[in-house]
Protein backbone atom coordinates (compact mmCIF):
# COMPACT_ATOMS: atom_id res chain seq x y z
CA UNK A 1 0.00 0.00 0.00
CA UNK A 2 1.09 3.60 -0.58
CA UNK A 3 0.73 4.51 3.10
CA UNK A 4 0.84 2.92 6.48
CA UNK A 5 -0.84 4.20 9.60
CA UNK A 6 0.12 4.67 13.21
CA UNK A 7 -2.05 5.64 16.18
CA UNK A 8 -0.82 8.43 18.43
CA UNK A 9 -2.57 9.13 21.72
CA UNK A 10 -2.33 12.70 22.97
CA UNK A 11 -2.24 12.89 26.78
CA UNK A 12 -1.88 15.68 29.28
CA UNK A 13 0.80 15.21 31.92
CA UNK A 14 -1.72 13.89 34.41
CA UNK A 15 -2.75 10.27 33.96
CA UNK A 16 -5.95 9.49 32.12
CA UNK A 17 -6.68 12.99 30.88
CA UNK A 18 -7.16 12.00 27.25
CA UNK A 19 -9.23 14.55 25.41
CA UNK A 20 -8.78 13.24 21.90
CA UNK A 21 -7.13 10.51 19.90
CA UNK A 22 -5.10 11.78 16.98
CA UNK A 23 -4.66 9.50 14.01
CA UNK A 24 -1.70 10.07 11.72
CA UNK A 25 -0.87 8.45 8.44
CA UNK A 26 2.50 8.52 6.74
CA UNK A 27 3.14 8.37 3.03
CA UNK A 28 6.07 6.59 1.55
CA UNK A 29 7.08 9.77 -0.31
CA UNK A 30 6.11 13.42 0.28
CA UNK A 31 3.62 14.98 -2.13
CA UNK A 32 5.03 17.12 -4.89
CA UNK A 33 2.86 20.10 -4.00
CA UNK A 34 1.41 20.70 -0.54
CA UNK A 35 -2.39 21.05 -0.63
CA UNK A 36 -3.95 24.47 0.06
CA UNK A 37 -7.31 25.40 1.60
CA UNK A 38 -8.20 26.99 -1.74
CA UNK A 39 -8.02 23.52 -3.30
CA UNK A 40 -10.92 22.25 -1.15
CA UNK A 41 -13.84 22.96 -3.58
CA UNK A 42 -12.13 21.07 -6.43
CA UNK A 43 -11.10 18.22 -4.11
CA UNK A 44 -14.66 17.84 -2.77
CA UNK A 45 -16.04 17.69 -6.30
CA UNK A 46 -13.57 14.97 -7.22
CA UNK A 47 -14.34 13.01 -4.04
CA UNK A 48 -18.08 13.00 -4.80
CA UNK A 49 -18.16 12.68 -8.60
CA UNK A 50 -15.22 10.35 -9.21
CA UNK A 51 -14.65 6.82 -7.94
CA UNK A 52 -11.72 4.55 -7.20
CA UNK A 53 -8.20 5.96 -7.20
CA UNK A 54 -9.19 9.51 -8.23
CA UNK A 55 -11.66 9.84 -5.38
CA UNK A 56 -9.18 8.30 -2.92
CA UNK A 57 -6.42 10.66 -4.06
CA UNK A 58 -8.68 13.68 -3.46
CA UNK A 59 -9.67 12.31 -0.03
CA UNK A 60 -5.98 11.89 0.74
CA UNK A 61 -5.37 15.57 -0.04
CA UNK A 62 -8.22 16.56 2.29
CA UNK A 63 -6.61 14.42 4.99
CA UNK A 64 -3.23 16.09 4.39
CA UNK A 65 -4.85 19.50 4.87
CA UNK A 66 -5.74 18.56 8.47
CA UNK A 67 -2.87 16.26 9.41
CA UNK A 68 -0.50 16.84 12.33
CA UNK A 69 1.49 19.35 10.30
CA UNK A 70 -1.60 21.41 9.46
CA UNK A 71 -3.51 21.54 12.76
CA UNK A 72 -4.31 25.21 12.13
CA UNK A 73 -6.58 24.21 9.24
CA UNK A 74 -8.87 21.94 11.26
CA UNK A 75 -11.26 24.56 12.68
CA UNK A 76 -11.56 26.63 9.44
CA UNK A 77 -12.27 23.47 7.41
CA UNK A 78 -15.30 22.66 9.59
CA UNK A 79 -16.45 25.94 11.15
CA UNK A 80 -15.73 28.70 8.60
CA UNK A 81 -18.91 28.03 6.62
CA UNK A 82 -16.97 28.18 3.35
CA UNK A 83 -17.12 24.45 2.65
CA UNK A 84 -19.00 21.33 3.66
CA UNK A 85 -16.19 18.80 4.00
CA UNK A 86 -18.14 16.59 6.41
CA UNK A 87 -20.86 15.29 4.08
CA UNK A 88 -18.44 14.16 1.32
CA UNK A 89 -16.14 12.54 3.91
CA UNK A 90 -19.13 10.74 5.46
CA UNK A 91 -20.14 9.55 1.99
CA UNK A 92 -16.62 8.16 1.47
CA UNK A 93 -17.15 5.94 4.52
CA UNK A 94 -19.66 3.93 2.50
CA UNK A 95 -17.20 3.24 -0.34
CA UNK A 96 -16.19 -0.32 -1.03
CA UNK A 97 -12.69 0.93 -1.82
CA UNK A 98 -10.59 0.42 1.29
CA UNK A 99 -8.21 3.31 0.54
CA UNK A 100 -10.90 6.00 0.27
CA UNK A 101 -12.75 4.72 3.32
CA UNK A 102 -9.56 4.54 5.38
CA UNK A 103 -8.47 8.06 4.41
CA UNK A 104 -11.92 9.46 5.20
CA UNK A 105 -11.68 7.88 8.69
CA UNK A 106 -8.27 9.48 9.23
CA UNK A 107 -9.50 12.91 8.13
CA UNK A 108 -12.66 12.75 10.26
CA UNK A 109 -10.58 11.75 13.28
CA UNK A 110 -8.31 14.75 12.94
CA UNK A 111 -11.23 17.10 12.33
CA UNK A 112 -12.99 15.75 15.44
CA UNK A 113 -10.19 16.90 17.76
CA UNK A 114 -10.90 20.67 18.22
CA UNK A 115 -13.72 21.43 20.65
CA UNK A 116 -15.32 23.86 18.18
CA UNK A 117 -15.55 21.11 15.57
CA UNK A 118 -17.09 18.54 17.90
CA UNK A 119 -20.30 20.57 18.19
CA UNK A 120 -20.64 20.94 14.40
CA UNK A 121 -19.83 17.29 13.70
CA UNK A 122 -22.04 15.79 16.43
CA UNK A 123 -24.92 18.27 16.49
CA UNK A 124 -24.76 20.21 13.19
CA UNK A 125 -26.49 19.68 9.82
CA UNK A 126 -24.06 16.94 8.75
CA UNK A 127 -24.17 15.08 12.09
CA UNK A 128 -26.61 12.43 10.89
CA UNK A 129 -24.37 11.59 7.93
CA UNK A 130 -21.18 11.62 10.02
CA UNK A 131 -22.50 9.50 12.91
CA UNK A 132 -24.40 7.27 10.48
CA UNK A 133 -21.35 6.67 8.30
CA UNK A 134 -19.11 5.86 11.27
CA UNK A 135 -21.75 3.54 12.73
CA UNK A 136 -22.16 1.72 9.39
CA UNK A 137 -18.43 0.96 9.16
CA UNK A 138 -18.50 -0.48 12.70
CA UNK A 139 -21.62 -2.52 11.91
CA UNK A 140 -20.02 -4.00 8.79
CA UNK A 141 -16.94 -4.93 10.86
CA UNK A 142 -14.55 -3.27 8.42
CA UNK A 143 -10.88 -3.01 9.35
CA UNK A 144 -11.46 0.70 10.04
CA UNK A 145 -14.01 -0.07 12.79
CA UNK A 146 -11.61 0.92 15.54
CA UNK A 147 -10.87 4.26 13.78
CA UNK A 148 -14.60 4.97 13.72
CA UNK A 149 -14.90 4.15 17.44
CA UNK A 150 -12.04 6.56 18.15
CA UNK A 151 -13.69 9.30 16.11
CA UNK A 152 -17.01 8.85 17.93
CA UNK A 153 -15.12 8.83 21.23
CA UNK A 154 -13.48 12.13 20.27
CA UNK A 155 -16.92 13.63 19.61
CA UNK A 156 -18.31 12.23 22.86
CA UNK A 157 -15.90 14.34 24.92
CA UNK A 158 -18.44 17.10 24.19
CA UNK A 159 -20.95 16.18 26.87
CA UNK A 160 -23.77 18.00 25.11
CA UNK A 161 -23.46 15.46 22.30
CA UNK A 162 -23.56 12.16 24.15
CA UNK A 163 -27.34 11.68 24.17
CA UNK A 164 -27.60 12.55 20.48
CA UNK A 165 -24.82 10.14 19.56
CA UNK A 166 -26.35 7.13 21.34
CA UNK A 167 -29.83 7.94 20.04
CA UNK A 168 -28.60 7.26 16.49
CA UNK A 169 -31.16 4.78 15.16
CA UNK A 170 -31.35 4.90 11.34
CA UNK A 171 -34.49 3.96 9.43
CA UNK A 172 -35.44 4.06 5.76
CA UNK A 173 -36.57 7.47 4.52
CA UNK A 174 -40.22 8.11 5.33
CA UNK A 175 -40.40 5.48 8.06
CA UNK A 176 -41.29 6.26 11.67
CA UNK A 177 -38.43 6.61 14.19
CA UNK A 178 -37.46 3.42 16.05
CA UNK A 179 -36.20 3.19 19.62
CA UNK A 180 -32.48 2.28 19.63
CA UNK A 181 -33.25 -0.84 21.68
CA UNK A 182 -35.58 -2.10 18.95
CA UNK A 183 -33.28 -1.30 16.03
CA UNK A 184 -30.45 -3.71 15.18
CA UNK A 185 -28.81 -0.94 13.13
CA UNK A 186 -28.71 1.57 16.02
CA UNK A 187 -25.32 2.55 17.41
CA UNK A 188 -26.38 1.01 20.73
CA UNK A 189 -26.99 -2.43 19.21
CA UNK A 190 -23.96 -2.15 16.90
CA UNK A 191 -21.67 -1.56 19.89
CA UNK A 192 -23.32 -4.40 21.80
CA UNK A 193 -22.75 -6.75 18.84
CA UNK A 194 -19.12 -5.68 18.57
CA UNK A 195 -18.51 -6.50 22.25
CA UNK A 196 -20.51 -9.74 22.37
CA UNK A 197 -19.04 -11.16 19.15
CA UNK A 198 -15.41 -10.56 20.08
CA UNK A 199 -13.35 -13.52 21.29
CA UNK A 200 -13.03 -13.78 25.06
CA UNK A 201 -9.36 -12.83 24.82
CA UNK A 202 -8.81 -11.16 21.42
CA UNK A 203 -5.24 -11.08 20.18
CA UNK A 204 -3.61 -7.91 21.52
CA UNK A 205 -3.12 -5.31 18.81
CA UNK A 206 -5.44 -7.05 16.36
CA UNK A 207 -8.16 -5.12 14.58
CA UNK A 208 -10.79 -6.92 16.65
CA UNK A 209 -9.12 -6.13 19.99
CA UNK A 210 -8.63 -2.48 18.99
CA UNK A 211 -12.28 -2.22 17.97
CA UNK A 212 -13.47 -3.60 21.32
CA UNK A 213 -11.03 -1.39 23.24
CA UNK A 214 -12.06 1.88 21.64
CA UNK A 215 -15.73 0.88 21.68
CA UNK A 216 -15.39 0.60 25.48
CA UNK A 217 -13.74 4.03 25.51
CA UNK A 218 -16.71 5.43 23.62
CA UNK A 219 -19.19 3.68 25.95
CA UNK A 220 -17.30 5.09 28.96
CA UNK A 221 -18.07 8.63 27.77
CA UNK A 222 -21.63 7.90 26.67
CA UNK A 223 -22.49 6.28 30.04
CA UNK A 224 -22.02 9.61 31.85
CA UNK A 225 -25.64 10.43 30.97
CA UNK A 226 -28.42 8.83 33.01
CA UNK A 227 -30.59 8.64 29.89
CA UNK A 228 -27.87 6.70 28.07
CA UNK A 229 -27.18 4.50 31.10
CA UNK A 230 -30.83 3.41 31.05
CA UNK A 231 -30.32 2.12 27.48
CA UNK A 232 -27.01 0.39 28.25
CA UNK A 233 -28.59 -1.31 31.25
CA UNK A 234 -31.03 -3.12 28.94
CA UNK A 235 -28.26 -4.63 26.81
CA UNK A 236 -25.49 -7.19 27.37
CA UNK A 237 -22.87 -4.42 27.49
CA UNK A 238 -22.63 -4.40 31.35
CA UNK A 239 -21.97 -8.15 31.28
CA UNK A 240 -19.34 -7.70 28.54
CA UNK A 241 -17.29 -5.08 30.37
CA UNK A 242 -17.30 -7.22 33.52
CA UNK A 243 -16.01 -10.12 31.41
CA UNK A 244 -13.26 -7.85 30.04
CA UNK A 245 -12.03 -7.23 33.59
CA UNK A 246 -12.32 -10.90 34.57
CA UNK A 247 -10.36 -11.99 31.50
CA UNK A 248 -7.46 -9.61 32.18
CA UNK A 249 -4.15 -11.34 32.86
CA UNK A 250 -2.38 -8.17 34.02
CA UNK A 251 -2.65 -6.95 37.62
CA UNK A 252 -4.61 -3.68 37.97
CA UNK A 253 -1.42 -1.81 38.94
CA UNK A 254 -0.13 -2.54 35.43
CA UNK A 255 -3.24 -1.34 33.58
CA UNK A 256 -2.30 1.60 31.42
CA UNK A 257 -4.42 4.61 30.63
CA UNK A 258 -6.82 3.88 27.74
CA UNK A 259 -6.29 0.12 27.99
CA UNK A 260 -9.28 -2.20 27.59
CA UNK A 261 -9.31 -2.83 31.36
CA UNK A 262 -9.06 0.88 32.19
CA UNK A 263 -11.97 1.71 29.90
CA UNK A 264 -14.04 -1.26 31.11
CA UNK A 265 -13.69 -0.28 34.78
CA UNK A 266 -14.66 3.28 33.88
CA UNK A 267 -17.80 1.91 32.17
CA UNK A 268 -18.64 -0.03 35.34
CA UNK A 269 -18.14 3.11 37.45
CA UNK A 270 -20.27 5.33 35.20
CA UNK A 271 -23.11 2.79 34.91
CA UNK A 272 -23.02 1.93 38.62
CA UNK A 273 -23.82 5.48 39.69
CA UNK A 274 -27.22 5.44 38.00
CA UNK A 275 -30.13 3.44 39.54
CA UNK A 276 -31.39 2.67 36.01
CA UNK A 277 -28.29 0.62 35.16
CA UNK A 278 -26.73 -0.55 38.44
CA UNK A 279 -28.96 -3.65 38.69
CA UNK A 280 -27.57 -4.98 35.42
CA UNK A 281 -24.07 -4.80 36.90
CA UNK A 282 -25.14 -6.44 40.16
CA UNK A 283 -26.73 -9.30 38.19
CA UNK A 284 -23.46 -9.67 36.24
CA UNK A 285 -21.57 -10.19 39.52
CA UNK A 286 -19.72 -6.87 39.30
CA UNK A 287 -19.04 -6.48 43.04
CA UNK A 288 -17.16 -9.79 43.35
CA UNK A 289 -15.10 -9.00 40.24
CA UNK A 290 -14.04 -5.46 41.17
CA UNK A 291 -13.82 -5.86 44.97
CA UNK A 292 -10.19 -7.10 44.87
CA UNK A 293 -9.19 -4.01 42.84
CA UNK A 294 -10.10 -1.72 45.77
CA UNK A 295 -6.84 -2.57 47.52
CA UNK A 296 -4.91 -0.83 44.72
CA UNK A 297 -3.85 2.59 45.94
CA UNK A 298 -4.06 4.28 42.54
CA UNK A 299 -6.66 5.40 40.03
CA UNK A 300 -7.98 1.88 39.47
CA UNK A 301 -8.43 1.40 43.22
CA UNK A 302 -10.35 4.68 43.44
CA UNK A 303 -12.63 3.71 40.56
CA UNK A 304 -13.30 0.27 42.05
CA UNK A 305 -13.96 1.79 45.49
CA UNK A 306 -16.54 4.24 44.17
CA UNK A 307 -18.18 1.57 42.00
CA UNK A 308 -18.48 -0.80 44.99
CA UNK A 309 -20.06 2.02 47.02
CA UNK A 310 -22.58 2.62 44.20
CA UNK A 311 -23.33 -1.10 44.00
CA UNK A 312 -24.27 -1.28 47.71
CA UNK A 313 -21.23 -3.25 48.87
CA UNK A 314 -21.27 -3.84 52.63
CA UNK A 315 -19.05 -1.74 54.89
CA UNK A 316 -16.95 -4.80 55.73
CA UNK A 317 -16.06 -5.24 52.04
CA UNK A 318 -13.93 -2.08 52.01
CA UNK A 319 -10.28 -2.82 52.90
CA UNK A 320 -8.56 -1.63 56.09
CA UNK A 321 -11.74 -0.54 57.84
CA UNK A 322 -12.58 1.67 54.84
CA UNK A 323 -9.89 4.19 55.82
CA UNK A 324 -8.39 4.35 52.28
CA UNK A 325 -11.88 4.54 50.74
CA UNK A 326 -12.91 7.41 53.02
CA UNK A 327 -9.70 9.35 52.42
CA UNK A 328 -9.62 8.94 48.63
CA UNK A 329 -13.27 9.89 48.03
CA UNK A 330 -13.06 12.94 50.34
CA UNK A 331 -9.84 13.98 48.57
CA UNK A 332 -11.53 13.60 45.18
CA UNK A 333 -14.44 15.83 46.26
CA UNK A 334 -11.98 18.47 47.47
CA UNK A 335 -9.93 18.35 44.27
CA UNK A 336 -13.01 18.74 42.08
CA UNK A 337 -14.30 21.72 44.06
CA UNK A 338 -10.83 23.29 43.92
CA UNK A 339 -10.64 22.53 40.19
CA UNK A 340 -7.50 20.42 40.29
CA UNK A 341 -6.47 16.84 39.60
CA UNK A 342 -4.10 14.46 41.34
CA UNK A 343 -0.60 14.00 39.94
CA UNK A 344 -0.10 10.62 38.36
CA UNK A 345 -3.76 9.60 38.67
CA UNK A 346 -6.36 11.91 37.19
CA UNK A 347 -6.74 15.38 35.72
CA UNK A 348 -9.42 17.87 36.66
CA UNK A 349 -12.57 17.10 34.68
CA UNK A 350 -12.16 13.31 34.58
CA UNK A 351 -14.65 12.93 37.45
CA UNK A 352 -17.80 14.95 38.09
CA UNK A 353 -18.72 16.34 41.50
CA UNK A 354 -22.02 14.45 41.54
CA UNK A 355 -20.07 11.20 41.07
CA UNK A 356 -17.64 11.93 43.92
CA UNK A 357 -20.34 13.18 46.31
CA UNK A 358 -22.52 10.16 45.55
CA UNK A 359 -19.60 7.84 46.34
CA UNK A 360 -19.06 9.66 49.66
CA UNK A 361 -22.79 9.53 50.40
CA UNK A 362 -23.06 5.81 49.59
CA UNK A 363 -20.00 5.06 51.73
CA UNK A 364 -21.66 7.00 54.58
CA UNK A 365 -24.82 4.96 54.08
CA UNK A 366 -22.82 1.71 54.20
CA UNK A 367 -21.04 2.88 57.36
CA UNK A 368 -24.31 3.72 59.11
CA UNK A 369 -25.92 0.45 57.99
CA UNK A 370 -22.92 -1.49 59.29
CA UNK A 371 -23.17 -0.07 62.83
CA UNK A 372 -23.92 -2.73 65.41
CA UNK A 373 -24.97 -0.25 68.08
CA UNK A 374 -22.02 -1.19 70.29
CA UNK A 375 -18.92 0.98 70.58
CA UNK A 376 -18.03 3.82 68.20
CA UNK A 377 -19.98 4.34 65.01
CA UNK A 378 -18.40 3.34 61.69
CA UNK A 379 -19.32 6.83 60.51
CA UNK A 380 -16.40 8.23 62.53
CA UNK A 381 -14.08 7.02 59.75
CA UNK A 382 -15.78 9.32 57.24
CA UNK A 383 -16.81 12.20 59.53
CA UNK A 384 -13.48 14.00 59.60
CA UNK A 385 -14.07 17.76 59.95
CA UNK A 386 -12.58 18.64 56.54
CA UNK A 387 -14.98 16.25 54.74
CA UNK A 388 -18.00 17.36 56.79
CA UNK A 389 -17.12 21.03 56.16
CA UNK A 390 -16.89 20.31 52.44
CA UNK A 391 -20.43 18.89 52.52
CA UNK A 392 -21.60 22.09 54.26
CA UNK A 393 -19.75 24.10 51.60
CA UNK A 394 -21.37 22.32 48.65
CA UNK A 395 -24.87 22.80 50.08
CA UNK A 396 -24.35 26.43 51.14
CA UNK A 397 -22.79 27.34 47.77
CA UNK A 398 -25.91 26.06 46.04
CA UNK A 399 -28.10 28.11 48.39
CA UNK A 400 -25.93 31.17 47.73
CA UNK A 401 -26.09 30.65 43.96
CA UNK A 402 -29.89 30.49 44.18
CA UNK A 403 -30.10 33.82 46.04
CA UNK A 404 -29.93 36.60 43.45
CA UNK A 405 -29.15 39.29 46.00
CA UNK A 406 -26.46 37.35 47.90
CA UNK A 407 -22.92 38.69 47.88
CA UNK A 408 -19.88 36.61 47.02
CA UNK A 409 -19.72 33.44 45.00
CA UNK A 410 -17.83 30.18 44.93
CA UNK A 411 -15.46 29.24 42.13
CA UNK A 412 -17.35 25.95 41.76
CA UNK A 413 -21.13 26.22 41.75
CA UNK A 414 -22.40 22.74 42.61
CA UNK A 415 -25.30 20.99 40.92
CA UNK A 416 -28.55 19.96 42.60
CA UNK A 417 -27.57 16.27 42.71
CA UNK A 418 -24.27 17.00 44.47
CA UNK A 419 -26.04 19.04 47.14
CA UNK A 420 -28.55 16.23 47.64
CA UNK A 421 -25.74 13.69 48.10
CA UNK A 422 -24.02 15.96 50.65
CA UNK A 423 -27.25 16.49 52.61
CA UNK A 424 -27.83 12.72 52.75
CA UNK A 425 -24.21 12.13 53.76
CA UNK A 426 -24.54 14.59 56.66
CA UNK A 427 -27.66 12.81 57.89
CA UNK A 428 -25.88 9.42 57.76
CA UNK A 429 -22.83 10.83 59.56
CA UNK A 430 -24.72 12.51 62.43
CA UNK A 431 -23.76 9.83 65.03
CA UNK A 432 -20.11 10.87 64.64
CA UNK A 433 -20.69 14.58 63.86
CA UNK A 434 -22.80 15.07 66.98
CA UNK A 435 -20.68 12.93 69.30
CA UNK A 436 -20.40 14.83 72.60
CA UNK A 437 -17.09 15.73 74.18
CA UNK A 438 -15.69 13.48 76.88
CA UNK A 439 -16.36 14.53 79.57
CA UNK A 440 -19.52 16.39 78.50
CA UNK A 441 -19.40 20.17 78.84
CA UNK A 442 -21.32 23.25 77.80
CA UNK A 443 -20.13 25.11 74.70
CA UNK A 444 -21.30 28.43 73.30
CA UNK A 445 -19.35 27.68 70.12
CA UNK A 446 -21.22 24.40 69.55
CA UNK A 447 -24.52 26.15 70.14
CA UNK A 448 -23.64 28.83 67.59
CA UNK A 449 -22.43 26.20 65.08
CA UNK A 450 -25.57 24.08 65.52
CA UNK A 451 -27.85 27.08 64.98
CA UNK A 452 -26.09 28.33 61.86
CA UNK A 453 -25.73 24.90 60.23
CA UNK A 454 -29.35 24.00 60.98
CA UNK A 455 -30.44 27.32 59.43
CA UNK A 456 -28.35 26.63 56.31
CA UNK A 457 -29.81 23.13 55.90
CA UNK A 458 -33.31 24.52 56.31
CA UNK A 459 -32.62 27.17 53.66
CA UNK A 460 -31.43 24.40 51.32
CA UNK A 461 -34.54 22.30 52.01
CA UNK A 462 -36.73 25.29 51.13
CA UNK A 463 -35.12 25.88 47.71
CA UNK A 464 -37.55 25.26 44.85
CA UNK A 465 -35.09 23.01 42.99
CA UNK A 466 -34.22 20.75 45.93
CA UNK A 467 -35.18 17.11 45.40
CA UNK A 468 -37.58 15.42 47.80
CA UNK A 469 -34.77 13.12 49.00
CA UNK A 470 -32.59 16.14 49.70
CA UNK A 471 -35.40 17.96 51.52
CA UNK A 472 -36.11 15.05 53.86
CA UNK A 473 -32.42 14.50 54.66
CA UNK A 474 -31.75 18.20 55.25
CA UNK A 475 -34.79 18.70 57.49
CA UNK A 476 -34.01 15.60 59.55
CA UNK A 477 -30.38 16.64 59.96
CA UNK A 478 -31.33 20.25 60.76
CA UNK A 479 -33.71 19.14 63.51
CA UNK A 480 -31.15 16.86 65.18
CA UNK A 481 -28.33 19.39 64.87
CA UNK A 482 -30.44 22.22 66.29
CA UNK A 483 -31.50 20.03 69.22
CA UNK A 484 -27.85 19.20 69.97
CA UNK A 485 -26.87 22.83 70.73
CA UNK A 486 -25.51 23.72 74.14
CA UNK A 487 -23.40 20.60 74.67
CA UNK A 488 -19.91 20.61 73.21
CA UNK A 489 -19.73 18.70 69.88
CA UNK A 490 -16.06 18.85 68.79
CA UNK A 491 -16.50 17.53 65.22
CA UNK A 492 -19.41 19.90 64.60
CA UNK A 493 -17.44 22.86 66.01
CA UNK A 494 -14.32 22.23 63.93
CA UNK A 495 -16.34 21.51 60.78
CA UNK A 496 -18.25 24.76 61.28
CA UNK A 497 -15.00 26.65 61.78
CA UNK A 498 -13.52 25.26 58.54
CA UNK A 499 -16.71 26.11 56.65
CA UNK A 500 -16.59 29.66 58.06
CA UNK A 501 -12.95 30.07 57.03
CA UNK A 502 -13.85 29.01 53.49
CA UNK A 503 -16.65 31.58 53.31
CA UNK A 504 -14.30 34.30 54.55
CA UNK A 505 -11.77 33.46 51.84
CA UNK A 506 -14.49 33.58 49.17
CA UNK A 507 -15.85 36.88 50.46
CA UNK A 508 -19.25 35.39 51.21
CA UNK A 509 -21.60 37.03 53.75
CA UNK A 510 -21.06 35.45 57.16
CA UNK A 511 -24.52 36.40 58.41
CA UNK A 512 -26.30 34.53 55.61
CA UNK A 513 -27.41 31.67 57.85
CA UNK A 514 -27.62 33.41 61.24
CA UNK A 515 -31.16 33.48 62.56
CA UNK A 516 -32.75 36.91 62.04
CA UNK A 517 -35.36 36.51 64.79
CA UNK A 518 -35.44 39.58 67.09
CA UNK A 519 -35.79 39.57 70.85
CA UNK A 520 -39.14 40.60 72.40
CA UNK A 521 -39.23 43.90 74.27
CA UNK A 522 -41.26 43.86 77.52
CA UNK A 523 -42.74 46.46 79.82
CA UNK A 524 -45.33 46.42 82.59
CA UNK A 525 -48.18 45.90 80.13
CA UNK A 526 -46.22 43.58 77.93
CA UNK A 527 -46.10 39.82 77.74
CA UNK A 528 -45.81 39.44 81.50
CA UNK A 529 -49.25 40.88 82.14
CA UNK A 530 -50.56 37.38 82.88
CA UNK A 531 -48.81 37.62 86.26
CA UNK A 532 -51.07 38.49 89.20
CA UNK A 533 -51.00 42.15 90.13
CA UNK A 534 -50.06 43.23 93.62
CA UNK A 535 -52.82 44.76 95.72
CA UNK A 536 -53.36 48.45 94.94
CA UNK A 537 -51.56 50.72 97.36
CA UNK A 538 -52.61 54.26 98.14
CA UNK A 539 -54.94 54.32 95.16
CA UNK A 540 -52.23 53.28 92.74
CA UNK A 541 -53.86 50.81 90.37
CA UNK A 542 -50.72 49.97 88.43
CA UNK A 543 -49.10 46.53 88.63
CA UNK A 544 -45.75 46.09 90.19
CA UNK A 545 -43.30 43.62 88.68
CA UNK A 546 -40.98 42.47 91.40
Amino acid sequence: PFFHQRVFISLNKAHNSTRYISIMSEKAAPPAKPPQLDDIPELLTTMVEETGEKSAAATKRIYELCDVGHKQNRVPMVCSGKWDVLTPLAKCLTQESGDGRHLACLALNNLSIPTENKRVMALGPASKDVIGGLCKVIAEDKQESYLCCICLMNLSFLEASITTILQHSPVEEGEAPVNPLQNTNSLLRVLEKLLTNSPSVPKSGSGKSEGVRWACGLIKNLAKSEENAALFGKTDIPKCVIENIKASTAPPSRWTSNSLEDFSLFVVLNLAQWPVSKEALIEAGAVDVIKPIMSEGDLQGLKATMACAFLDAEWSAFPDGAQPASKSTAELMTNIVEKKGKDGQYAYGVFKLYTATKAFCDLSKAAAAGDSGDGESNTKTLAVPSAVALCFQVISDLVLAAADDAEGSSKYVPDVKSAEHCACAIEYLLPAVLQASDPPRKSVQSEKAAGEIAQMLTAYADLSGTTEVGQVAAKNAAGKIRASGGTARPVLEISHDLWTQYRKREGQPLDQFISQERGVEVDESGPLDFLPCCAPSKGDASCVIS
